[in-house]
């Protein structure tokens, strides 16, 4: 390939670059559809990952418009020439995939397809995905295939990077997952201690009052105010939990919405003033999305928890191509120097890793007695 122009060199370059960005299954996906046609110069190209039932678990298009898209129907099957490059592990260069004998069809939808390039994605000895192109972005003498033998050869470079990717993808994934199940155990156990705490105290109160009813009625309803107050805080805490086990809001609600409801949730059942406030924000990529979201979340937890703070502010603001969360607060502050034994308790070594697992830094300001501001900026995609 060295006779390419560096032009073609550049391509590449910015392809393979373009998808070691991503961490999400189905960005990395795109990234490597629409890279493939661009470098390639074709109509269409799509990506199928296999499922264990003969059909596709993933399937992403370029060169389709989503109308398009939706009128085609449901996913392809495993069949014909799509089921030849999962199954036989091979590549295929076609200069009419209709004439092939594999050829089954397609719906009314469709767009027709001519000459065809497909190249099995494999991780060792796994097919884990079919990539192929069509309609060649070229003229085509009768009969021939405008594909060539270098496209195949720099298809398949890019394939080899495509596992890559998308192992690396699925590898952070399934951390992810990890992540937040120890999230919720941590959560369960937050929600055991603090509400078992409340209905022991709400329990002993509730029989205290019961024993007074008769001999000091005026004490019994002091009791029982105590009572109402307890139940009060435990339905708070409930509903703090709640907010926090409920991440899927991120996706469907984006950052700044999920944090302004559950700060308005925290503003409800804490005494402490909570506020929020978003400046000149735009989205980022998922994963520096659920840092930020996290890092805020801990915060919270920690001024609202442990440093009895009357006061706490929370903002996201653009920078440059990414963003800042800070949360200050006016509560007991800490030694930062001390912070190899107070870190830990304060999660600062989990938002400190959250931060560097996107690219971003932490920074904690804080003095004993005067509160605590933390600081996470982030990149942008």
């Amino acid at each position: 390939m060295s006779h390419r122009p560096r032009s073609g060199l550049a391509a590449v370059s910015s392809a393979l670059l373009a998808m070691s960005r991503h961490l999400e299954t189905r960005d990395v996906l795109k990234t490597i559809v629409a890279s493939a046609r661009e470098l390639l110069d074709a109509q269409y190209a799509a990506l199928g990952v296999p499922d264990d039932h003969g059909g596709f678990a993933q399937f992403v298009v370029d060169g389709v418009s989503d109308a398009q898209w939706k009128a085609i129907g449901p996913l392809p099957r495993q069949h014909g020439v799509l089921a030849a490059m999962l199954h036989e592990a091979r590549p295929e260069r076609l200069a009419d995939v209709r004439k092939d004998p594999r050829f089954e069809g397609w719906p009314d939808a469709h767009p027709d397809l001519v000459d065809f390039l497909g190249l099995p994605i494999r991780d060792g000895d796994e097919t884990i995905g079919a990539l192929f192109l069509a309609n060649k972005n070229c003229p085509k003498p009768e009969g021939s295939c405008g594909f060539t033998q270098e496209d195949e050869e720099l298809l398949a470079l890019l394939a080899q990077h495509a596992a890559i990717a998308l192992t690396n993808a699925r590898l952070y994934e399934r951390s992810r997952e990890l992540t937040i199940a120890e999230e919720r155990s941590r959560l369960a156990h937050e929600l055991h201690d603090a509400v078992s705490q409340k209905l022991f105290s709400l329990r002993l109160t509730a029989q205290a009052a019961a024993a007074l009813v008769d001999r000091d009625p005026a004490r019994a309803k002091g009791e029982l105010h105590q009572v109402a107050a307890l139940a009060a805080e435990a339905a708070d805490e409930l509903r703090a939990a709640v907010v926090e086990l409920r991440p899927a809001a991120l996706d469907e609600d984006g950052l700044i919405a999920t944090l302004r409801t559950q700060i308005q949730v925290l503003d409800r059942a804490h005494t402490a003033r909570v506020t929020f406030t978003g400046v000149g924000y735009r989205a980022l990529p998922a994963a520096q999305e659920e840092a930020v979201l996290r890092v805020a979340q801990e915060a919270l937890h920690n001024a609202l928890r442990h440093a009895d703070a009357e006061r706490v502010d929370v903002s996201v603001e653009r920078r440059g191509p990414g963003a800042v969360l800070r949360i200050s607060d006016d509560g007991t502050g800490f030694d930062p120097a001390a912070v190899g034994r107070a870190g830990r308790h304060l999660g600062l070594v989990s938002m400190r890793d959250r931060a560097s697992g996107v690219g971003g830094t932490l920074t904690v300001d804080s003095v004993p007695g005067k509160g605590t501001t933390i600081e996470l900026e982030v990149p942008g995609g």
